[in-house]
């Protein structure tokens, strides 16, 4: 595993991190090595609630809270991949959570702007990114279906729940060439689908692989 060996200066529990991309990310078809990297050296267990560290680094989603869940890693990985960040990318992130998926695109991009509905969940995931250093991070909390109008275009944004239907908001604020990944359907199974919106101003979508998340909750997506 020397190829990701971890830069974070908290390397507890870094030989977990090292297998769990080994085994469930490399073995897989994960192929970007700097996603790699980025998983071997974010602390996945500190965002996760201190009775359920124990299993941070199964290969399965753990519960976070508020009836909110944190994605198994593999999933993490592969939303990631498709959305093929670049260092100089600017990314909107739909469903802040417990903040990992944020810490992980954040070593990815140049910056990521990420909303919350729920403002618990909200506080305690910006004060975790600023306690681990996280600089490039800005939490915010409201409707994630509607976007964040003040900060586009954005060159990717990335859901981490599932909707009926893509928020019109969302696809007004992705930028010429930018790149969507959204996971769709009813609040039971869905696909997830990767957007690209080409130098035409057109929309291309293709199905990526079938999912489950936690409903996307807002004026353009589920009712609560």
């Amino acid at each position: 595993m020397e190829d990701f060996e971890s830069v974070n200066d908290n390397n507890d529990r870094l030989p977990e991190r090292e297998t769990m991309v080994e085994e469930q990310l490399v073995l897989r078809g994960i192929r970007n090595k700097e996603l790699l990297k980025s998983m071997v050296d974010v602390p996945r267990h500190l965002f996760i609630p201190e009775g359920l560290r124990d299993y941070a680094y199964y290969d399965g989603p753990l519960s976070i809270g508020e009836g909110q869940t944190i994605s198994q890693p593999y999933i993490v990985a592969y939303m990631i991949q498709a959305l093929n960040p670049d260092k100089d990318d600017k990314v909107l992130e739909i469903g802040t959570g417990s903040g990992y998926a944020a810490a992980v695109l954040s070593r990815l991009v140049s910056m990521v702007y990420t909303i919350e509905r729920l403002d618990s969940l909200a506080k305690e995931a910006e004060a975790l990114l600023k306690k681990l250093k996280y600089d490039n991070i800005k939490v915010y909390t409201g409707d994630g279906t509607k976007g964040l109008p003040a900060e586009a275009p954005f060159d990717a944004i990335i859901v981490s729940a599932a909707a009926p239907e893509i928020p019109k908001s969302l696809l007004d604020q992705l930028d010429i060439g930018g790149r969507l990944v959204i996971p769709l359907g009813d609040r039971n199974t869905q696909e997830l689908i990767l957007i690209n919106k080409d130098m035409d101003n057109i929309i291309v979508r293709r199905s990526i692989g079938s999912v489950r998340f936690v409903p996307l909750i807002g004026e353009e997506g589920w009712e609560k």
